[in-house]
């Protein structure tokens, strides 16, 4: 799961959650918004820990000599 899916995950569930007064039988739509900003948010956390431990080793093993012209 990417930072935009993530983001989005959270976007949907604060909507579900605050922005909508609609009722389904045997669901709750509050509910169902906190799980996804909870999923959202694992996400969001997870993607950062992944990709942002990749970009700080990947710079230090690559060493280039300089073109000369």
């Amino acid at each position: 799961m990417g930072i935009g899916v993530s983001v989005f995950l959270l976007a949907v569930g604060a909507i579900l959650t605050f922005a909508v007064n609609a009722s389904i039988s045997g669901l709750d739509i509050n509910v169902v918004g906190i799980i996804l900003m909870i999923c959202g948010a694992i996400g969001l956390l997870l993607t950062m820990l992944v990709f942002g431990r990749d970009r700080t080793t990947a710079d230090t093993t690559v060493t280039r000599e300089r073109d000369v012209y």
